[in-house]
C-alpha cells in the first residue's frame, strides 16, 4: 500500500512527517555517521564533570583539590590511608545516547563506555564504525528507525485519537501512542514482548513488507533488549520509541534552600525519569543556561544550579524543567542569611549626674537579629525599671537620671541563626562632665545665597558661616566672586556630597568648578576647575571618587562626565574625562552596612531607551541594557540589594498622562517588564526592604517591600492634598530596624511623615515648600530639598524662603527655625569627625 496515507493521521496529532522522524531520529535511529560531534561534546562534557569532581567544592574533600582522575572515575580519600585515591564510578546517570567501543559491544552512554574500561583496567575507546550496531542481521540503523516511524503510523490508524485528546501535548500524545503499540504487541499481557509476539505481529501486517530495507518488528530484541533476556519491557519499548517519562514528587514541586552570605550552594533538579532531556534553570522567567554569567556558570554533569559567593542579589526564586517539558517544573526558593552587622551611637559620651543618657545601637542581618545588652560585661535584661529601660524593640538602652554608678562600658549583641556581631558604647558620670574641644561633626552644612551656613540642629543656630567674600585657602580666590555691577556677590551651588566625614565636594555650576570644604577646619581648601556648567555630583564611596555631570551649557546639548579620583584625600590632583557621550544622567547603587562594596554603575541620557552598565573601577562600559521593548527613556533609578531589583523611572511624553516603572534584575541585567501598576519617581530605605515610589505630579505614594525570599510585593498606597516633591527616610524611633518616610508637599504649610511599618500617616505643620523668589536656575532641584542626619540622627532640614526649618523626626514635629539663610540650594549631613 502507499504509506504516504499513513501520515494522515499524524497530522491530526498536529505533527508534521518530520516530526515523527525525529522522534525516532533522537535515539536508536542515530546514525554513528552523524553522531561524532554530539559525541565529542559527550566526552567534552563527561571530562569537565571529572576535573569538576577533583576540585574544592561543597561535599568534597578539600585535599582533593589537586587530584585529576580519568574519565569513568572520581577521587575519594582512601579509608585506609586517608590519602586522596582515583576509584571507579558507582554509576551513571541513566541516559541513552549508545555508542561503539573499541571493543565492539554498544554501550547506553560515553560514562558507562569509561565506567566499563574503569572496571576493567582496559582501554576502550569510542569508535565511529557501524559494526556494533549491526552485527548479526541485515537490518540497518536507517531501516530500524524506518520500522518504528511505520509502527507508529499503523498503530495510529487503527487507534485514533479519541475526543478531547488534541488537547494534550505532543509528548503525551506519543506516550500513549506506544503505550497501546506495546498493549497490541503484548497478546498474553505478560509485560515483555517476546520472540514470537514479535513475528506474529510482523505475518498480521503484510503490508510492511519490502518498504523496511531488510528490519521487522523482531529487531526490536536485538537493538533495545538491554538486559539480553530475550524480552523486551515497556520500559526498554519507551527507550526505543524515545518515550520520555519524567516525574517529580510533590514533596518536591518547592524547595526551600537557605544559604549564608559569602558561601556557594548548588541547586538539584528533582525532576526524573529515563531519557531526560537537559535541565533549563530560569530565575523570573528569564533562561540561565546560556548566558555565561560570573557567579552562574556552571550546570555540572547532573544539570545542577551551582551560585559561587552568595549574595543578598542572588536571593529569589530559581526554576528548573526538563528541555521541552516546560509544563513540569520544580521552584527553588533561594533564601541568603546575613550575619549581623551593627553600629552603637555614641562611642563615648560624659554627662552630669542627674540628667538623662541614651545608649543606641542598630543592627541589620538576615533573619533579623536579636538586641542585648551588658554593663561591664553583666546581662543588663533583669535590670529593666523606669530608670533603665529598652526602647525600640531593644535598640535603644535609655537611662532616665543617671549616677555615678552608671559609669561603665556598655556592650550591644546582636544575633541571628548564624552570627554574632558586638560594639562597645561608653558612659562617664563626672561632676562637671568634661567639655570637649568645639565639635565639628553631626553637623549641617547649607549653601546658599549668603555662602555656607554651618548649623548644629541640637543648638538651632548657626556656629559658622563662610561668606561670598571669604578666600579659597589654597588660591586665595572668593568661595563666590561677584558679577560686575552686582555687589550682593550672590552664590550659585548645584550639587553636594559627603566624602567620608572629612571633605565636601560641592559644584558651582557658573564658575566651572568644583569647590573642596575641609570638615575638620571648616574652610574651603581649593577649587577644582572642570567642564563647564557642572550640574550634579555623587559619591563612589567604593572606589573613593566624585562623579561630575557638566552639561556643557545650559540647553545640556554637550554633556560630559569626569571623575575625581582619590576624593578622601581632599587634593583633587586626579581628574580624569570618561569616554561616555551624550550622558544625561547617571545612577551609582547606595551602599549600606550589609553592602558595603559597589561594582556597578549606570548611565544613561535623555532621548536614547537604554541604561550603559559601566564597571566604576575601570570606568569602561561593559553593556547595554534596552529599554525599546517598553517605550521607556530613563529618568531616574533606585536599587535594593534585596533580590537585585533595579527600579527605572520612565520618562512621560504627550502620549501618556503616566509613564511606567520598570524592573531590571541585576543578576541577569534583563528587563523583567513594569513593576506592576506602578509609576513614579523610586525611593529605596538605606536597608533595601522598602521602595516608596512617588507619583509624578501626583498626590500618591505607593508603598512596596521586599520579603526574605526576594519577593516584591505591594503594602498599600497613601494619597496626600498636595503633589510630592521630595523624599527622606528617617530610621524608626519606636521600633527597632524600621524606617519612617518624610515627603515635603508641593508649596504648602505642610510635612507628610509615614510610618512604613503600619501604614501611619501624619502630618508636621512646618511652611516647608515655598520656591525662592527671582527666577528659576536652571540647574536647580526641581523638586524641592529634604535631607536627614544620618543612621542615627533624629532631625531633618527643608528649606523655606529666607530661612532653614529644622523638624525633629523622633517627635515629628517642628523643633525651630533658623533665620538668615536665603535661596538654600544644597544641603550635607556631616556626622562624627
Amino acid at each position: 500500500m502507499n504509506l504516504g496515507c499513513l501520515w494522515l493521521r499524524l497530522m491530526l496529532l498536529g505533527v508534521s512527517l518530520p516530526t515523527v522522524l525525529g522522534w525516532m531520529d533522537q535515539g536508536a535511529g542515530r546514525s554513528p555517521d552523524v553522531a561524532p560531534g554530539e559525541s565529542q561534546a559527550e566526552e567534552s562534557r563527561s571530562f569537565g564533570a571529572t576535573r569538576r569532581e577533583g576540585l574544592p567544592s561543597q561535599g568534597l574533600p578539600a585535599s582533593c583539590g589537586k587530584k585529576l582522575c580519568s574519565r569513568g572515575s572520581r577521587c575519594v580519600l582512601s579509608a585506609e590511608t586517608g590519602q586522596p585515591t582515583c576509584r571507579c564510578l558507582e554509576a551513571c546517570r541513566p541516559r541513552y545516547v549508545p555508542v561503539c567501543g573499541s571493543d565492539g559491544r554498544l554501550y547506553e552512554n560515553h560514562c558507562e563506555l569509561h565506567r566499563t574500561a574503569c572496571l576493567l583496567g582496559r582501554s576502550i575507546v569510542s569508535v565511529y564504525s557501524k559494526d556494533c550496531f549491526l552485527r548479526g542481521g541485515t537490518c540497518t540503523m536507517a531501516g530500524y528507525a524506518r520500522l518504528k516511524n511505520v509502527l507508529l503510523a499503523l498503530q495510529s490508524r487503527r487507534q485514533p485519537l479519541q475526543k478531547g485528546d488534541s488537547r494534550q501535548d505532543l509528548a503525551s500524545q506519543k506516550r500513549l501512542l506506544v503505550e497501546s503499540l506495546f498493549k497490541d504487541l503484548d497478546m498474553d499481557g505478560s509485560g515483555h514482548l517476546s520472540s514470537s509476539e514479535l513475528a506474529q505481529h510482523v505475518l498480521k501486517e503484510r503490508e510492511l513488507d519490502g518498504d523496511l530495507l531488510g528490519c521487522s518488528p523482531s529487531d526490536l530484541l536485538r537493538f533495545d533488549d538491554y538486559d539480553r533476556d530475550s524480552a523486551v519491557t515497556l520500559r526498554e519499548f519507551y527507550t526505543a520509541f524515545q518515550v520520555v517519562q519524567l516525574s517529580l514528587a510533590p514533596k518536591d514541586r518547592v524547595s526551600v534552600t537557605t544559604v549564608t552570605v559569602g558561601l556557594s550552594t548548588v541547586l538539584t533538579c528533582a525532576i526524573h525519569g529515563p531519557l531526560r532531556p537537559p535541565i533549563i534553570w530560569k530565575r523570573n522567567g528569564l533562561t540561565l543556561n546560556f548566558l555565561g554569567l560570573e557567579d552562574i556558570n556552571d550546570f555540572g554533569e547532573d544539570d545542577s544550579l551551582y551560585i559561587t559567593k552568595v549574595t543578598t542579589i542572588h536571593m529569589g526564586n530559581y526554576t528548573c524543567h526538563a528541555l521541552g517539558h516546560e509544563q513540569l517544573f520544580q521552584t527553588h526558593v533561594l533564601q541568603v542569611n546575613v550575619p549581623p552587622v551593627i553600629r552603637v551611637y555614641p562611642e563615648t559620651q560624659a554627662q552630669e549626674p542627674g540628667v538623662a543618657a541614651s545608649l543606641r545601637c542598630h543592627a541589620e542581618g538576615i533573619p533579623m537579629p536579636r538586641i542585648t545588652w551588658l554593663k561591664n560585661g553583666m546581662d543588663l535584661s533583669a535590670q529593666m525599671s523606669k530608670q533603665l529601660s529598652l526602647l525600640a524593640n531593644g535598640s535603644e538602652l535609655h537611662i532616665g537620671s543617671v549616677r555615678y554608678e552608671d559609669t561603665g562600658a556598655y556592650t550591644c549583641i546582636a544575633k541571628n541563626e548564624v552570627g554574632v556581631d558586638e560594639d562597645i558604647s561608653s558612659l562617664f558620670i563626672e561632676d562637671s562632665a568634661r567639655k570637649t574641644r568645639l565639635s565639628v561633626g553631626n553637623m549641617f552644612y547649607v549653601f546658599s545665597d549668603d555662602g555656607i551656613a554651618v548649623i548644629h540642629p541640637a543648638d538651632c543656630e548657626i556656629q559658622r558661616r563662610l561668606k561670598p567674600t571669604e578666600k579659597i585657602f589654597m588660591s586665595y580666590e572668593e568661595i563666590c566672586p561677584g558679577w560686575e555691577g552686582d555687589a550682593t556677590q550672590p552664590c550659585q551651588w548645584a550639587s553636594a556630597v559627603n566624602v567620608r566625614n572629612r571633605y565636601i565636594y560641592v559644584a558651582q555650576p557658573a564658575l566651572s568648578r568644583v569647590l573642596v570644604i575641609d570638615v575638620q577646619a571648616q574652610k574651603v581648601l581649593q577649587s577644582i576647575g572642570v567642564d563647564p556648567l557642572p550640574a550634579k555630583l555623587s559619591y563612589d564611596k567604593s572606589h573613593d571618587q566624585v562623579w561630575v555631570l557638566s552639561w556643557g551649557d545650559k540647553q545640556q546639548s554637550q554633556p560630559s562626565l569626569q571623575v575625581i579620583t582619590e576624593a578622601s584625600a581632599g587634593r583633587g590632583e586626579h581628574l580624569i574625562r570618561t569616554p561616555f557621550a551624550g550622558v544625561g544622567d547617571f545612577f551609582i547603587p547606595p551602599t549600606n552596612l550589609v553592602v558595603n562594596h559597589i561594582r556597578f554603575g549606570f548611565i544613561f541620557n535623555k532621548s536614547a531607551p537604554a541604561v550603559h552598565k559601566v564597571d566604576l573601577e575601570t570606568l569602561l562600559p561593559l553593556k547595554t541594557i534596552g529599554l525599546q521593548r517598553f517605550g521607556c527613556v530613563p529618568q531616574a533609578m533606585a536599587h535594593t540589594h534585596l533580590g537585585g531589583y533595579f527600579f527605572v523611572q520612565c520618562r512621560r511624553d504627550a502620549i501618556r498622562s503616566t509613564a511606567p516603572q520598570l524592573l531590571i534584575d541585576g543578576v541577569t541585567d534583563s528587563v523583567l517588564g513594569p513593576n506592576g501598576n506602578v509609576s513614579g519617581a523610586p525611593h529605596v530605605s538605606p536597608d533595601g526592604r522598602f521602595i516608596v515610589s512617588a507619583s509624578p505630579g501626583g498626590a500618591r505614594l505607593h508603598v512596596q517591600e521586599v520579603s526574605a525570599r526576594g519577593e516584591i510585593r505591594s503594602l498599600y498606597e497613601v494619597r496626600a492634598d498636595r503633589g510630592v516633591a521630595e523624599l527622606a527616610f528617617q530610621r524608626s524611633s519606636t521600633e527597632g530596624g524600621q524606617y519612617d518616610v518624610y515627603a515635603t508637599l508641593e508649596p504648602g504649610p505642610a510635612l507628610l511623615f509615614l510610618q512604613l511599618s503600619s501604614g501611619r500617616v501624619g502630618a508636621v505643620k512646618a511652611d516647608v515648600g515655598k520656591p525662592p523668589a527671582g527666577p528659576a536656575r536652571a540647574w536647580a532641584r526641581p523638586r524641592g530639598l529634604l535631607r536627614d542626619s544620618g543612621l542615627f540622627g533624629q532631625y531633618l532640614l527643608a528649606p523655606a524662603r529666607e530661612s532653614l526649618l529644622l523638624i525633629n523626626g523622633r517627635r515629628n514635629a517642628l523643633r525651630c527655625e533658623v533665620p538668615g539663610v536665603k535661596g538654600a540650594a544644597a544641603a550635607v549631613w556631616v556626622g562624627e569627625v
